[in-house]
């Protein structure tokens, strides 16, 4: 069962990727020239990334009962502080891999603060 999900998985990305970048070869140019297309392809990856971040928050284990100290809640605030920080920096630099660079350093030095607040 997992292995056929897997290639079936693997099958449809590849689908896709090969869809989506085949598709602006058989439309004419006239229409690939429309502002909001270039506004679109602009923001889509920073759309999907966050969209990818979101979707992989840890807030599963959390309970109102949990305090600031607790490990899961820095997790949480420290992923939280990392993705507001790459849509700031994708916001000024419009690099995406500067912007997750710079986010991946940033979930590191929020787990490495908060682990310094519990000793």
């Amino acid at each position: 069962m997992t292995s056929s999900y897997l290639i079936i998985a693997t099958f449809a990305m590849a689908a896709v990727t090969f869809i989506t970048r085949a598709i602006p070869a058989l439309i004419p140019r006239k229409l690939l020239d429309k502002p909001w297309l270039h506004r679109l392809n602009e923001s889509l990856p920073l759309s999907v990334m966050v969209l990818l971040i979101l979707s992989s928050l840890s807030y599963q284990g959390l309970s109102f009962s949990d305090n600031l100290a607790s490990p899961q809640v820095h997790l949480l605030l420290a992923q939280l502080g990392a993705l507001a920080m790459v849509l700031l920096i994708y916001h000024f630099s419009k690099q995406l891999l500067v912007s997750m660079v710079v986010g991946i350093a940033t979930i590191n030095a929020l787990l490495w603060v908060f682990s310094q607040l519990l000793i």
